[in-house]
């Protein structure tokens, strides 16, 4: 499908663009919620660092 070269595809193309960031930023929201459950899987014993070798 091509867009035409006339106001109507501008205006398209602000829509599409416009829908397409409401993806984007949920995609960053969803790696962003997902980063403290990563840091829960690797957790690290403060002892063990503590204590040197």
């Amino acid at each position: 499908m091509t867009v035409p070269d006339s106001m109507e595809g501008a205006i398209i193309l602000s829509v599409i663009d416009f829908l397409l960031s409401f993806v984007i930023i949920y995609g960053i929201s969803l790696v962003l919620y997902i980063f403290p459950h990563l840091n829960k899987l690797g957790h690290v014993d403060e002892s063990k660092l503590k204590g040197g070798h």
